[in-house]
């Protein structure tokens, strides 16, 4: 594996400051700015509870990023483990005390927000795995005895958060287990016999799907079938994006949004509303400023001398770009329709409290990039 340099980890504030990545902060900063405008429209050009909360919560977990983009890496190297080790528990715990909303059992009532322990998984299980991958030798790491943890790690929170069920975020925390495992040298072999035991375990898998899953899937290959049914929304959404043209109807002006054709326009369809509302132009810009997150996150694990910390930018990177794609996918209509929100722009506290979680460990990765871990 990437052996790291030893150097003084001591850095003073100035350091520290002068260390971060401001082009990823900028960009994070102007994501979180438009998703206000975004949740500003959802409410109809009032600063209802959607848009107030939103705001909140940006700011909230913005300067909480801050924070932990300057705690020692060395310090998420230690922990990775226990950090791991809590959010399955929270997992556990929401099949007991879990509150339930729409058919699904996602929350825990902390009182002071509802926090969904799924969302945080999808980090824990990247730092869990990169820890365990930075304490093996590349030689190592395709023996069995070496593969049956991760393999565990992986597949108890997956089964979990599909009995809530929560589909969606399954295949994403899956992806970002995979990718750690496939960045740290495991052989192309072992997922092809996972894909195949996967795939001849698909049928008895179709039939524990519960029926608004089936029907997701049957929606997706022909959204007519029931148009004002399960095809509604995949709709509407395709109408909404296809009719802001290549400027957009402009802020507030999006008539599916605003007058209430398109559901779920303030979580996991918030793009389709940017869309409408600034056009192709703008939606383009905001995918790449979403592409420049990538590209800075990669460029951190490029830097970084411990291949923990390289480990773990190159997943995050590899599961933010598919945070990104399987929403917008769905709100084209090119994938089925999932829990999957988009990362900042969405409402929702646990995820954005995730994805700001993750940010700041890659960041605590640029700002102690010469640091060893052990």
């Amino acid at each position: 594996m990437f052996q790291p340099r030893s150097i003084q980890s001591s850095l003073s504030f100035k350091d520290k400051l002068f260390s971060l990545d401001y082009i990823l902060v900028i960009s994070i900063l102007f994501l979180g700015i438009v998703s206000m405008f975004a949740m500003y429209s959802t409410d109809g050009g009032e600063f209802k509870y959607h848009t107030k909360s939103h705001i909140v919560r940006f700011c909230v977990f913005f300067i909480m990023f801050l924070i932990l983009s300057f705690l020692q890496i060395r310090l998420w190297y230690q922990t990775s483990f226990l950090i791991f080790l809590i959010f399955f528990l929270l997992l556990v715990a929401v099949k007991y005390f879990g509150l339930t909303s729409s058919g699904s059992q996602r929350w825990l009532n902390l009182y002071f927000m509802n926090l969904q322990p799924s969302e945080l998984m999808k980090i824990g299980l990247i730092l869990f795995l990169a820890k365990y991958y930075h304490r093996i030798s590349t030689n190592d790491v395709n023996k069995i005895k070496h593969l049956f943890l991760p393999i565990v790690a992986l597949t108890a929170p997956v089964l979990l958060v599909v009995a809530q069920p929560d589909l969606g975020t399954a295949i994403l925390i899956a992806i970002g287990g995979v990718a750690v495992a496939w960045l740290a040298g495991v052989k192309i072999k072992f997922f092809m016999y996972a894909s195949l035991l996967f795939i001849s375990l698909l049928p008895i898998a179709i039939s524990f799907l519960k029926p608004y899953q089936k029907s997701r899937i049957l929606t997706f290959l022909n959204p007519d079938r029931d148009p004002l049914g399960a095809g509604y929304q995949i709709i509407q959404s395709k109408i909404a994006i296809g009719s802001g043209g290549l400027f957009g109807k402009g802020f507030l002006n999006g008539s599916q949004s605003y007058l209430d054709y398109l559901p779920e326009k303030h979580t996991d369809f918030i793009f389709t509303l940017f869309s409408e509302e600034f056009g192709f132009f703008g939606s383009v810009l905001i995918l790449l400023v979403y592409f420049l997150i990538i590209y800075r996150i990669t460029r951190i694990g490029n830097v970084t001398r411990s291949s923990f910390g390289k480990l773990y930018c190159y997943s995050f990177a590899t599961a933010f770009f598919f945070y990104v794609v399987v929403n917008m996918g769905m709100v084209l209509g090119l994938l089925p329709i999932v829990g999957a929100p988009l990362p900042i722009m969405s409402y929702g506290g646990s995820s954005m409290m995730a994805i700001m979680l993750g940010l700041g460990i890659a960041m605590s990765c640029k700002v102690y990039k010469d640091t060893p871990v052990n």
